[in-house]
């Protein structure tokens, strides 16, 4: 064989195999169920950095792109301090720990006064974590990443640990950043000789890149928030890195009045309703609770106006929640409240 016929054969040999890659890696692309989900994911984060007006010569990478589909426009955020009843003690707290040194920084040039690097949200379910984060939020006009636990899960080896990565290196390009975290334990819980070993190695590199040896704290606008009804179930070193802590708990009388009061802002309610005494008789209720109570009771207005009043289709109703609407929608939910065994018991004194 001489010497032009073995380039001969080695060329082709070459581009067989070059060919074979190329159809190998279409075939693998057009196989990948998450394929349509990627490239739809890349658009959305491609228009929300555009609608956030994120410089556009950033480079991001793809893992990054798939985290930048979670950004949050805080102007597109419903919910503001405003909305919030009952918790102003926690409001200012987060002002004056979040807010401040971040927007202040240019005045205030000192180490100290930078932002916490984590900051716990937990308490009962349903006594506003998630609205105060969301509220935060919007208050701040930090860019806001709303972190979903299935944005990290691949079925490729190497690719949970990737994004994890990226979420820290896409909050540092585009500081200052609040990474949100809902229900923190079921992501970030302890560890123990049991977990997997993709999920161990997420949590290690999480940690790494949220307080390691090669991050610079100094520098970095990147806040942590999370928010959790277990602060037991997550791993110490997480709470470690979360020094500001604040409890949620259920509200108290007047904080529950507070409540009923701006969920009523805008209905039309009837004048024999009482607030101080649905304060009293809503003893153990949540947040969620009081408005879900409020919503039945509205219910409740709405079919007594049906009943009284002939409609037609362009008829417009204008009930009033009575207090009457208020006592039947109390009696149903402290029904159901009390067969799930969500609401104590109150006490009995027998002197």
């Amino acid at each position: 064989m001489n010497e032009e016929t073995k380039l001969t054969l080695l060329l082709r040999v070459a581009l067989a195999t070059a060919f074979t890659c190329v159809a190998v890696k279409w075939m693998v692309d057009q196989l990948d169920p998450t394929r349509d989900k990627k490239n739809k994911a890349k658009q959305q984060a491609q228009a929300l950095m555009t609608k956030l007006r994120i410089k556009t010569n950033i480079q991001l990478t793809e893992y990054e792109l798939a985290i930048a589909s979670n950004l949050v426009d805080p102007e597109s955020i419903p919910v503001s301090w405003k909305d919030v009843a009952g918790l102003d003690s926690v409001l200012q707290e987060l002002h004056d720990n979040l807010i401040l040194p971040i927007k202040s920084k240019k005045h205030f040039p000192s180490q100290l006064l930078q932002p916490p690097k984590g900051i716990l949200l937990h308490g009962p379910p349903g006594c506003g974590k998630t609205m105060v984060a969301k509220a935060t939020a919007k208050e701040a006009g930090m860019r806001f990443i709303n972190l979903d636990a299935s944005t990290l899960t691949d079925k490729w080896y190497g690719e949970s640990q990737k994004l994890a990565t990226a979420v820290f290196s896409l909050a540092v390009k585009i500081q200052p950043c609040i990474i949100f975290i809902d229900e923190i334990d079921s992501l970030l819980r302890s560890r123990d000789t049991h977990d997997h070993e993709a999920t161990a190695m997420v949590k290690a590199l999480f940690m790494s890149h949220w307080d390691g040896l090669a991050t610079d704290s100094s520098k970095s606008s990147v806040v942590v928030l999370g928010a959790t009804n277990r602060p037991q179930d997550v791993d110490k070193a997480i709470l470690r890195r979360m020094p500001s802590s604040f409890y949620i708990g259920l509200p108290g009388m007047e904080q529950r009045r507070q409540v009923v009061l701006t969920i009523l802002k805008d209905e039309r309610v009837a004048s024999d309703v009482d607030l101080e005494t649905l304060a009293r008789l809503t003893e153990g209720f949540s947040g969620s609770d009081l408005r879900e109570l409020c919503r039945t009771a509205a219910v409740y207005g709405m079919r007594d106006s049906l009943k009284s009043t002939k409609t037609t289709d362009d008829t417009t109703m204008a009930e009033e929640i009575t207090m009457e609407n208020f006592s039947q929608a109390l009696a149903k939910m402290r029904d159901s409240k009390l067969h799930c065994g969500t609401l104590p018991l109150s006490r009995i004194d027998l002197d």
